[in-house]
């Protein structure tokens, strides 16, 4: 088994983990940050599974069908939150407003 692969595919999602705590001013791209730690996780787990001669293909199908929820999600608070605020800016939901 090619280990590069698992590196590389643990490195993105520390890359996706430090641009979601790099870009917290925009909504959108706090959701394309966790889409992405989602597709990363969804390629990582079945190749450490692979490489740990365990085949569970279920595995794979449930974090799909959570990121496909978390992104129906995601989407519906945005669309929410833009016709409400006016834009996706993270500032807009502070209760402080006068």
């Amino acid at each position: 088994m090619n280990y590069s692969l698992l590196i590389f595919t643990q490195l993105s999602i520390y890359a996706m983990i430090l641009a979601l705590l790099i870009q917290r001013s925009h909504f959108l791209m706090s959701l394309l940050c966790l889409e992405g730690i989602m597709l990363s996780t969804v390629l990582f787990i079945p190749l450490l599974l692979y490489s740990t001669s365990l085949m569970l293909p279920t595995i794979s199908i449930i974090m799909l069908t959570f990121g496909a929820c978390e992104a129906s999600l995601g989407l519906s608070l945005l669309v929410k939150m833009s016709r409400s605020y006016g834009s996706d800016m993270m500032s807009s939901l502070s209760t402080n407003k006068c």
